[in-house]
């Protein structure tokens, strides 16, 4: 039974990021990105605030790490998510999942700077790997896309780098916050600002919204945002680090599919093979050095 709850919150993961970037694409069809982005805020702000409330955490970090929350709100929700959808504008929505599917990758290199993390040959040469991929995967689907489609996903890796540091950020401060309180004030305050600024910059036309986007951004809102974090950081209780990390590595896939389904994109076979390679490049870089050590010494076990 424990098994199969596993595999459940691990399928809802994947389906769940998987399909993210296609609603993102869809929220596109007639909204301005900074606006779609605020109101996607908007919409998970109330569930995150009354999860914050039934379970009594603090709307606010503790006294000393105020600053940091001011962080996670400008680097985890304003700037990178209205990139990445600034960047779908450019380029595919799976090509954004697939950048993003770096994450792992981006959160090593950062660790190594900032953390002086012990890290491994193979470590490394997964990392390497996957950039490599990632860079030739880029440049293949740039032959049938538009010109500005390196735009987009300077846009998206942009993003990434923003998350992955503030990822090792959390990690070097220490900062232990509840789920709820991590992602409540910051969430409501990006929909608040992002919102309003959308309106007086992009000027959306709101009588024009259609149906498709405006569904859209509620699911981006609700599933996306809380009931996905809810899920991940469920089975991150439940089995280690490592194998929850996968993730990065099978909603992409998720997301490839989905879009050749829905959208009728046809993903050649020199970028099937490239998007291969470069998931085994993070895969290596997942897996810890602790782990490796351990199977390469199993002697120590009877220590």
């Amino acid at each position: 039974m424990q098994k199969t709850k596993m595999f459940v919150l691990f399928a809802i993961v994947i389906l769940t990021w998987g399909t993210t970037w296609l609603a993102m694409k869809f929220a596109l069809v007639s909204m301005p990105p900074i606006f779609a982005t605020g109101l996607r805020f908007l919409s998970a702000a109330p569930l995150l605030l009354w999860l914050l409330h039934i379970t009594r955490s603090s709307l606010l970090f503790p006294s000393g790490h105020r600053f940091f929350q001011f962080c996670v709100f400008l680097f985890c929700f304003c700037l990178p998510f209205t990139l990445v959808i600034y960047g779908e504008q450019y380029v595919n929505a799976s090509t954004a999942a697939i950048i993003f599917a770096g994450m792992p990758v981006a959160v090593l290199l950062i660790s190594i700077v900032v953390l002086n993390a012990p890290t491994s040959l193979m470590q490394l040469i997964g990392a390497l790997l996957a950039i490599l991929a990632l860079f030739y995967l880029l440049q293949e689907e740039s032959r049938t896309t538009l010109g500005n489609n390196w735009k987009g996903a300077f846009a998206v890796l942009v993003a990434v780098t923003m998350h992955a540091f503030m990822y090792v950020q959390c990690k070097k401060r220490s900062c232990q916050v509840s789920l709820f309180t991590f992602n409540a004030l910051p969430c409501l305050a990006a929909g608040l600002l992002l919102t309003l600024t959308g309106i007086i910059v992009e000027k959306p036309e709101v009588e024009n919204i259609t149906w498709l986007s405006f569904s859209s951004i509620v699911y981006l809102g609700i599933v996306a945002s809380v009931f996905g974090i809810l899920c991940y950081f469920s089975l991150q209780k439940r089995i280690s680090t490592f194998n929850t990390s996968l993730v990065f590595i099978c909603f992409p896939v998720i997301a490839v599919i989905l879009e050749c389904l829905v959208m009728g994109r046809v993903f050649s076979p020199t970028s099937w093979i490239l998007l291969a390679v470069m998931l085994c490049g993070v895969f290596l870089s997942l897996i810890p050095v602790e782990k490796r050590k351990m199977a390469s010494s199993p002697k120590r076990l009877l220590d």
